[in-house]
């Protein structure tokens, strides 16, 4: 599967906003962000950026899909399923990123970012419903169960990702009990349980032309 293996850093200073792709950094002063918030480039510092139209319905767009760490033939596909899907379609759209295994894992404190949430999955750590899934782009539904495998519960990046991640909250549609190393699908996400920043309308009205 093809991603992304540039800086990342260079990602956020793009879309002029934190995407939390390189994890705790990403809390810390150290923060790209922080040091030098302009677009990346030569000329980044001084360039006059005036978006509009096409323009802000892009960055709309690449805004999810860095976040999410999709590529943009994965990313069509969600959108279409979302059209498919009876309801708001930017809404449904940011559902379906949202279960991603990755991202799920990513939310209940398993990992520091979803990269790193991505590469657990993918070495097999996790157990969907007793079962063994290593697909990061799996499709979690209300009432399934993720367990760490017990090899797995003494992995020092897990070890670290849950102590690092402590007290920044879960979201509501989530739990996750800590002694068990488990988390649970309470109930499929709304748009306002789904912590992003994103004019999801502009991704629709720049796929409907």
């Amino acid at each position: 599967m093809a991603r992304y293996i540039g800086p990342v850093c260079r990602l956020c200073r793009r879309e002029g906003m934190k995407l939390f792709l390189k994890g705790e950094r990403c809390y810390t002063e150290k923060c790209a962000i922080e040091k030098r918030n302009f677009v990346p480039g030569q000329h980044g510092k001084t360039r006059k950026q005036k978006i509009a139209g096409y323009g802000l319905q892009l960055r709309e767009k690449q805004k999810v899909k860095r976040t999410y760490g999709v590529l943009e033939d994965q990313f069509r596909r969600y959108f279409e399923a979302a059209e498919r899907t009876r309801g708001i379609t930017g809404e449904t759209l940011l559902q379906l990123l949202e279960r991603r295994l990755d991202n799920v894992i990513y939310r209940i404190g398993l990992s520091t970012s979803r990269p790193q949430a991505r590469q657990l999955v993918r070495h097999g750590h996790f157990l969907i419903n007793g079962k063994k899934v290593d697909i990061p782009s799996f499709s979690m539904k209300q009432g399934d169960v993720i367990t760490v495998l017990s090899r797995s519960q003494k992995n020092p990046t897990i070890e670290h990702a849950i102590e690092e991640v402590k007290g920044r909250g879960i979201p509501a549609w989530l739990s996750f009990d800590s002694s068990a190393l488990s988390g649970r699908i309470v109930s499929l996400p709304t748009r306002e349980q789904i912590n992003l920043p994103v004019q999801e309308q502009l991704i629709v009205e720049l796929y409907s032309k």
